[in-house]
Protein backbone atom coordinates (compact mmCIF):
# COMPACT_ATOMS: atom_id res chain seq x y z
CA UNK A 1 0.00 0.00 0.00
CA UNK A 2 1.43 3.41 -0.89
CA UNK A 3 1.25 6.82 1.12
CA UNK A 4 -0.48 9.28 -0.91
CA UNK A 5 1.25 12.87 -2.01
CA UNK A 6 -0.36 15.81 -0.56
CA UNK A 7 -1.96 16.81 -3.81
CA UNK A 8 -3.98 13.24 -3.90
CA UNK A 9 -5.32 14.48 -0.45
CA UNK A 10 -6.19 17.57 -1.04
CA UNK A 11 -9.43 17.55 -2.83
CA UNK A 12 -10.94 15.59 0.06
CA UNK A 13 -9.78 18.32 2.60
CA UNK A 14 -11.10 20.89 0.10
CA UNK A 15 -14.81 19.14 -0.06
CA UNK A 16 -14.67 18.03 3.81
CA UNK A 17 -12.86 21.10 5.35
CA UNK A 18 -13.77 19.83 8.76
CA UNK A 19 -10.76 17.14 7.84
CA UNK A 20 -7.52 18.19 8.66
CA UNK A 21 -3.95 16.47 7.92
CA UNK A 22 -1.66 15.59 5.25
CA UNK A 23 0.51 12.90 4.28
CA UNK A 24 0.61 11.44 7.73
CA UNK A 25 -2.82 11.53 9.19
CA UNK A 26 -5.77 12.83 8.88
CA UNK A 27 -7.78 14.04 11.35
CA UNK A 28 -11.76 15.28 12.25
CA UNK A 29 -13.52 16.23 15.71
CA UNK A 30 -17.18 15.67 16.14
CA UNK A 31 -19.90 16.89 18.85
CA UNK A 32 -22.92 14.96 19.04
CA UNK A 33 -26.21 16.13 21.11
CA UNK A 34 -25.05 14.04 23.61
CA UNK A 35 -23.00 10.65 24.91
CA UNK A 36 -25.60 8.35 23.52
CA UNK A 37 -25.74 9.93 19.77
CA UNK A 38 -21.77 9.85 20.00
CA UNK A 39 -21.83 6.32 20.91
CA UNK A 40 -24.30 6.07 17.94
CA UNK A 41 -21.74 7.52 15.76
CA UNK A 42 -18.99 5.46 16.67
CA UNK A 43 -21.04 1.72 15.90
CA UNK A 44 -22.10 2.95 12.56
CA UNK A 45 -18.40 3.41 12.11
CA UNK A 46 -17.07 0.52 13.22
CA UNK A 47 -19.85 -1.32 11.13
CA UNK A 48 -18.07 0.83 8.44
CA UNK A 49 -14.41 0.16 9.58
CA UNK A 50 -15.13 -3.84 9.26
CA UNK A 51 -16.24 -3.35 6.37
CA UNK A 52 -13.39 -1.92 5.20
CA UNK A 53 -10.85 -3.83 7.59
CA UNK A 54 -9.37 -0.73 8.07
CA UNK A 55 -9.41 1.18 11.80
CA UNK A 56 -9.48 4.65 12.74
CA UNK A 57 -7.99 5.65 16.25
CA UNK A 58 -11.33 6.99 18.04
CA UNK A 59 -11.14 9.30 21.26
CA UNK A 60 -14.16 9.67 23.02
CA UNK A 61 -14.88 12.66 25.50
CA UNK A 62 -18.41 12.88 26.34
CA UNK A 63 -20.21 13.82 23.11
CA UNK A 64 -16.96 14.60 21.92
CA UNK A 65 -15.43 12.47 19.23
CA UNK A 66 -11.76 12.70 18.09
CA UNK A 67 -10.94 10.48 14.93
CA UNK A 68 -7.52 9.93 13.27
CA UNK A 69 -6.96 8.19 9.84
CA UNK A 70 -3.55 6.76 9.08
CA UNK A 71 -2.43 3.22 7.31
CA UNK A 72 -0.21 2.48 10.25
CA UNK A 73 1.38 -0.32 8.24
CA UNK A 74 2.09 1.52 5.15
CA UNK A 75 3.35 5.05 7.93
CA UNK A 76 1.23 7.30 6.41
CA UNK A 77 -2.43 8.35 4.58
CA UNK A 78 -3.54 5.39 1.95
CA UNK A 79 -6.48 4.91 -0.34
CA UNK A 80 -8.29 3.24 2.69
CA UNK A 81 -7.76 6.31 4.95
CA UNK A 82 -9.49 8.81 2.24
CA UNK A 83 -12.15 5.96 1.65
CA UNK A 84 -12.85 5.99 5.32
CA UNK A 85 -12.81 9.62 5.37
CA UNK A 86 -15.65 9.75 3.34
CA UNK A 87 -17.50 7.23 4.79
CA UNK A 88 -17.38 8.73 7.70
CA UNK A 89 -18.36 11.96 6.74
CA UNK A 90 -21.84 10.68 5.45
CA UNK A 91 -22.30 9.20 9.23
CA UNK A 92 -21.54 12.74 10.29
CA UNK A 93 -23.41 14.59 8.01
CA UNK A 94 -26.50 11.99 8.92
CA UNK A 95 -26.01 12.58 12.42
CA UNK A 96 -25.83 16.44 11.83
CA UNK A 97 -29.11 16.65 10.19
CA UNK A 98 -30.69 14.42 13.03
CA UNK A 99 -29.69 16.93 15.41
CA UNK A 100 -30.91 19.70 13.72
CA UNK A 101 -27.60 21.22 12.24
Amino acid sequence: MRILEQEEISPLLADHPEWTGGAEHLARVFTAADFPAAIAVVDKVAVIAEELNHHPDIDIRWRTLRFCLSTHSAGGVTDLDLELARRIEDVLATQARAQGR
